[in-house]
């Protein structure tokens, strides 16, 4: 992760008087709603009628669309995902309705998952209030501390295999047909609903496309979203310098500038992920529609100043497992292999600044 410079320092989140910085950009904008509505909906809508047509030609011709159409449901998601804020449309009512519209498309329950969404902006880095909303994550203590069993279990799901090309599609097959158990009865009543949509709806479509045709293309779509959802949301807060805290230290502001990363994607995978990048942005304002994200982050040093996750740096923090609280920094599973090597940072700033005193004696 690249490092600002003394002058480009992070101003404290806490003094900083972000809340006007932001109320300018948390105005939902029809046209720009309607724009991205027809680019991305629509245009997801009319890709599974190509496939449908494609398939009459080539499986060869399908392919292609499947992956734009992989692409395009990530977008959907984020449509999906502003009106669960309340900050896509003007209109509640209109949010909810074209929230319900993207979860058919999704195969998510929009209540059930606007409730445990806002959990998770409510207790995002802090280590007390983990478990909804978010990925596993473990502490180094609490992991040496677990039972075997538990381990590797946690090992399984932490491998990238299963992370991103596995879970995801088990995800939106499987774990969102139920609600949580804590779950209230309109949480719980949307699952139901947005179950029995998808079978109707998709029973249609299975007819139309043939039941093995329909689930093929359905699982290379899902697998693509899917995966790249998953990935965009484990980069988001899971990264070198990442900030997290205990309950009591724990501060809105400060969690949403250095707990969330600012994932500088190139443009085309910025349209693709719907300005989700700018997700520090997000997290400090859940209220900003992401067609504002990207001018709302470059209206301020407060908020360009945060450092960049870029593409090529981000596949670094696939090793990143397990949160080391005595030195506050992720760390790879090779920390329970060898602990020696990660002394505490204190121990290890000391030896580093002895060491280099020795050279400059050996130099002079």
């Amino acid at each position: 992760m690249s490092t600002p410079d003394a002058s480009q320092e992070i101003p404290p989140a806490s003094k900083a008087n972000w809340k006007k910085l932001v109320a300018n950009y948390r105005k939902p904008s029809t046209p720009k709603a309607m724009i991205q509505i027809a680019n991305t909906i629509v245009a997801y809508i009319l890709i599974w009628i190509g496939m449908y047509f494609a398939l009459k030609v080539s499986w060869w011709l399908v392919v292609p669309l499947m992956c734009i159409g992989g692409g395009l449901l990530i977008r959907v998601f984020i449509i999906f995902h502003d009106c669960g804020h309340g900050s896509y449309l003007k209109s509640r009512q209109a949010n909810d309705i074209l929230g319900f519209i993207c979860g058919v498309l999704t195969f998510t329950p929009y209540m059930h998952w606007r409730w445990e969404h806002a959990v998770h902006h409510a207790s995002s880095g802090d280590l007390d209030r983990r478990g909804i909303g978010d990925i596993w994550t473990m502490t180094l203590s609490e992991y040496l501390a677990a039972p075997k069993r538990t381990r590797i279990l946690y090992r399984i799901a932490r491998n990238p295999v299963v992370m991103f090309l596995i879970a995801p599609v088990l995800l939106l097959t499987i774990y969102q047909r139920f609600s949580a158990r804590n779950a209230k009865p309109r949480e719980r009543r949307s699952v139901w609903f947005m179950n029995l949509a998808i079978l109707l709806i998709y029973s249609g479509v299975a007819y139309l496309f043939g039941i093995w045709n329909y689930l093929i293309i359905q699982a290379g779509i899902s697998m693509i979203a899917g995966g790249a959802g998953v990935w965009l949301f484990y980069v988001q807060h899971q990264f070198e310098d990442v900030v997290w805290e205990r309950k009591e230290g724990w501060e809105f502001a400060v969690a949403a500038m250095e707990g969330s990363s600012y994932y500088k994607l190139p443009p085309v995978l910025q349209w693709f992920s719907g300005n989700i990048g700018f997700h520090h942005i997000h997290h400090l304002s859940p209220q900003i529609p992401n067609y504002h994200l990207q001018k709302c982050h470059e209206s301020d040093p407060f908020f360009a100043s945060v450092p960049p996750v870029t593409l090529k740096e981000s596949w670094k923090t696939v090793r990143l497992k397990l949160w080391d609280e005595k030195n506050r920094r992720l760390v790879g599973f090779e920390a329970v292999r060898d602990p020696r090597s990660f002394r505490d940072t204190e121990e290890r700033n000391v030896q580093e600044a002895s060491d280099g005193a020795r050279q400059s004696i050996v130099d002079a």
